[in-house]
């Protein structure tokens, strides 16, 4: 079983911030989102509609063989490609410019995995747009965690609870260094936080 969630700051505005890399005031997070649901005021709805963008309509760099590098959320939208971290700074700008709070979990799997929090009805649910290819299982939902992959820890993988208003600084380093080509994020992708 997962451990319950928990925010790392008290103030919900810092999960609806932009910054570097979360550009939610990029003018084509706006444009995506007047498409998704144009006419829909329901914050549910719109959560879901983001989430299934992202996992949907954005490539897993590691599905994909693609060799580009993404990390910014405007670039990983325009690329359509993104490893599970840059995925989730995508879905984070997507909520965040709807005035939906969002932050940031991760796993440590094979390598630290990355994902999102949504606070919708009063409380934190996480959620896992990494790609539904090669065996992994992320679906929307409030109630009960469906995330991409299961933590074993029968293997020393292991799950951290909290929900940070921004993304790592491990991750972000790592993938504004990295060099674009084949199997870029087997070159040093962070194992832990």
């Amino acid at each position: 079983m997962s451990p319950t969630p928990f925010p790392t700051s008290d103030r919900l505005s810092d999960y609806l911030t932009a910054d570097a890399v979360i550009d939610h005031d990029h003018p084509s997070i706006h444009a995506l989102i007047a498409t998704l649901h144009p006419a829909d005021d329901n914050p549910t709805a719109r959560a879901e509609a983001a989430f299934l963008f992202v996992r949907d309509e954005v490539e897993h760099v590691i599905d994909a063989g693609d060799p580009h590098v993404t990390w910014r959320a405007s670039d990983v939208l325009r690329e359509r490609v993104g490893i599970c971290h840059a995925k989730a700074h995508l879905l984070a700008a997507l909520l965040r410019a709807q005035g939906i709070p969002a932050g940031f979990c991760y796993q440590e799997l094979s390598a630290l995995h990355g994902l999102n929090a949504v606070y919708l009805h009063g409380r934190w649910s996480r959620l896992d747009a990494r790609g539904n290819r090669t065996g992994a299982g992320g679906e929307f939902s409030l109630d009960a965690e469906k995330l991409a992959w299961p933590v074993d820890a029968a293997r020393g993988e292991r799950d951290h609870p909290q929900i940070h208003p921004a993304p790592a600084a491990v991750v972000v380093d790592f993938l504004m260094t990295a060099e674009p080509g084949a199997g870029w994020y087997e070159k040093g992708l962070p194992a832990t936080l």
